[in-house]
C-alpha cells in the first residue's frame, strides 16, 4: 500500500552545542524525498553555556543521577527554545511530524545507555504535534550500539548522487562531534549498507579551541593552520588511541585532550587536527572496498568546512587513481542539513514502523524500528 507523504521536521544539535539545525521536509520514509526548508537556530548565551557545563560534568552512567535536578532544568530551557523555532514555522509551513532528536550527553553502549537531553512530551504538549524522540533507546535495547542511525538516509539521498556515478563504491565520511562512514551497497539494498564510528570529529578541536580561547571552533582550520606540529606529542597520542577495531560506537568521552598539556594555542590546534585527520583516515583506509573500479568519497558534516583538516585526512589516505573525494555540497545537497533532514526522514520511519537500524550499522540483532511517538493532537 502506497504510503502517505509527511511533513517531517528534523531538529538536531551536535556536539558542538552551538545551536539547532532544523529541516523540514516532505518523504514516505521510503524513496520520497523532498527538501522544503532548512534552517539554523544559534543557541541563546545561558542555554550554550549551560549545555557545555552539564555536559562536562556527565562522564559515568552515576553522573546522570547525582545531575539529574540540572539536566531537568537545561532539558526544559532546550525544550522551549526548540518549542519556540516550531511555532514561528508552523505559521508559514504545515507540519506533520516533529523528529527531535536532542542533545547528547552521555553515550555508553557497554552501559545500554545513551543520553539525549530533551523532553519529547513536553515538547509535544507544547506544540501539539507529533513528536517522535528518544530515537536511540530502541537499538541499545536489542545489542546495538545506538549508532550511527544516519546511514539508511545516506542510502536514499545516495540514489541521487550515483545516477551520475556508475560502477562506483560510495561511502559518506560525516566529520560532526564523532566521525562516522556509510557504506552504501551497489544496489542500494538497505541489507547491506555498512555503518562505523571511526574516530573523533570536531570534538576534540572544538574543545581545545573553547577552553584555550574566546573562539567556539576553529573556523575553515585557520588556527590549526598557522600552528607547528609536535610529532612527538603526536605520535605518543597515536600509540595510545589507535585502533582498528570499528564495530563499537563512540563518544566524546573516549577522547580528551590532556596530552596537550604544555604546547601554546596554535601549536596545540594543529597537533589536535593532525590526530584527528590520522584518526579519520585511518578509518577509511581500514574500511575501504579495495575490489572495486573506484571509490567515491563523499564528505559531510561541519568539519568537512575545515579546509585544514581535510587536506591533512588526504594527505594520509592510501591514495590512487581509484580515490574520489568529494563534498556533498557538490551534488545539490547543503551538507549543513543532512542530519536534521535525516531525523525527519528517520521520525516517518518510526510512524510507519520501517527499521532505522540494521545489523551492519548499529551491530543490533536484526533491523528495527525506533523512537517514542507522543501525539497530542
Amino acid at each position: 500500500m502506497e504510503k502517505k507523504l509527511l511533513n517531517c521536521l528534523g531538529m538536531m544539535s551536535g556536539t558542538s552545542m552551538d545551536g539547532a539545525d532544523i529541516s523540514l521536509i516532505k518523504t514516505d520514509g521510503e524513496n520520497f524525498f523532498e527538501r522544503i526548508i532548512d534552517k539554523y537556530y544559534e543557541f541563546p548565551d545561558n542555554l550554550y553555556d549551560g549545555l557545555i557545563k552539564i555536559r562536562e560534568k556527565i562522564n559515568s552512567k552515576n553522573d546522570l543521577k547525582i545531575q539529574k535536578n540540572e539536566i531537568r532544568n537545561i532539558e526544559k530551557k532546550f525544550t522551549l527554545f526548540h518549542a519556540s523555532l516550531i511555532e514561528d514555522l508552523k505559521s508559514n509551513f504545515e507540519i506533520d511530524i516533529v523528529g527531535f532528536h536532542g542533545q547528547t550527553i552521555f553515550h555508553s553502549p557497554k552501559n545500554k545507555i545513551s543520553f539525549q537531553i530533551g523532553d519529547g512530551n513536553l515538547l509535544a504538549q507544547l506544540i501539539r504535534k507529533k513528536v517522535v524522540f528518544n530515537f536511540r533507546k530502541n537499538d541499545i535495547d536489542h545489542s546495538g550500539q545506538g549508532a550511527p542511525l544516519t546511514p539508511i538516509f545516506h542510502n536514499l539521498i545516495s540514489k541521487k548522487i550515483n545516477e551520475k556515478n556508475k560502477n562506483i563504491s560510495l561511502y559518506f565520511i560525516n566529520i560532526g562531534g564523532i566521525t562516522n562512514l556509510t557504506k552504501i551497497d551497489k544496489n542500494f539494498d538497505e541489507n547491506f549498507m555498512e555503518g562505523y564510528d571511526i574516530g573523533p570529529g570536531n570534538c576534540l578541536i572544538d574543545n581545545w579551541v573553547r577552553k584555550n580561547s574566546k573562539f567556539k571552533y576553529d573556523e575553515n582550520g585557520k588556527i590549526a593552520s598557522l600552528g607547528k606540529l609536535n610529532e612527538l606529542t603526536l605520535n605518543q597520542a597515536i600509540d595510545n588511541f589507535e585502533f582498528n577495531d570499528f564495530k563499537n560506537s563512540l563518544d566524546i568521552n573516549d577522547f580528551d585532550i590532556s596530552f596537550l598539556r604544555g604546547l601554546d594555542f596554535e601549536e596545540g590546534c594543529a597537533t589536535i587536527t593532525e590526530f584527528t585527520a590520522y584518526l579519520i583516515a585511518n578509518g577509511i583506509n581500514n574500511l575501504r572496498d579495495r575490489n572495486t573500479e573506484s571509490d567515491l568519497f563523499i564528505f559531510c558534516g561541519g568539519g568537512r568546512k575545515n579546509n585544514f583538516l581535510i587536506k591533512r585526512i588526504e594527505n594520509y589516505i592510501n591514495n590512487d587513481q581509484k580515490f574520489i573525494l568529494k563534498n556533498i555540497d557538490d551534488y545539490d545537497l547543503d551538507g549543513d542539513f543532512i542530519e536534521s533532514q535525516a531525523f525527519g526522514y528517520l521520525a516517518a520511519r518510526s510512524i510507519y514502523n520501517l527499521p532505522i537500524s540494521f545489523p551492519k550499522t548499529t551491530r543490533c540483532l536484526k533491523p528495527i524500528s525506533g523512537g517514542e511517538i507522543v501525539d497530542n493532537n
